[in-house]
């Protein structure tokens, strides 16, 4: 664990940026990205798995920690919402935009876990992107592969996701 909050403390300031985007590119979330950060951290820190190699390493276990939060909380709140299962639609909750994105967090969430078991760099690349807020260069380079490759990638995940939400006709 140590080790862990010495790499944690030298790069809070690079982290602090990424839960900022990550907090932005979700506007269901109810933690603010100090507290999004925070969290985090603690997940990393009670995960005995957590064991970052390099700089590059330590943001990609931040990305997941931060989108594993962002999801268990919007389950949570979900589940509080809809009763266990149940839901009561009524005049003022019937076109709720903050539960049409944490069902939209959840679903892109659930894909991105099935898209990780055909394609896991493809995965990893679209939790840099979306949690992340990387650029395709910048995901490059953090997943260790080249700039073409990582565009090639995510112009297939783009698909596949599209697909797989729902979002996309594929013409027979």
């Amino acid at each position: 664990m140590r080790e862990l909050s010495a790499e944690f403390a030298a790069l809070y300031t690079e982290l602090k940026v990424l839960a900022g985007q990550v907090w932005r590119s979700n506007p269901s979330a109810t933690l603010n990205r100090t507290a999004l950060l925070n969290e985090a951290y603690l997940k990393l820190a009670r995960s005995e798995s957590a064991q970052a190699v390099d700089r590059a390493h330590l943001k990609r276990l931040a990305a997941s920690a931060m989108r594993m939060i962002l999801v268990d909380a919007a389950r949570r709140r979900q589940s509080l919402k809809r009763g266990a299962g149940w839901i009561a639609v009524t005049a003022e909750n019937a076109a709720d935009p903050l539960q049409a994105d944490l069902d939209r967090l959840i679903e892109l969430n659930d894909a991105i876990e099935r898209l990780a078991r055909q394609a896991p760099r493809q995965a990893e690349l679209v939790v840099l992107r979306f949690f992340g807020g990387l650029e395709v260069m910048e995901a490059a380079a953090e997943l260790g592969i080249s700039e073409s490759a990582a565009a090639r990638d995510w112009r297939a995940a783009r698909a596949w996701l599209a697909v797989e939400l729902g979002q996309v006709d594929i013409p027979q």
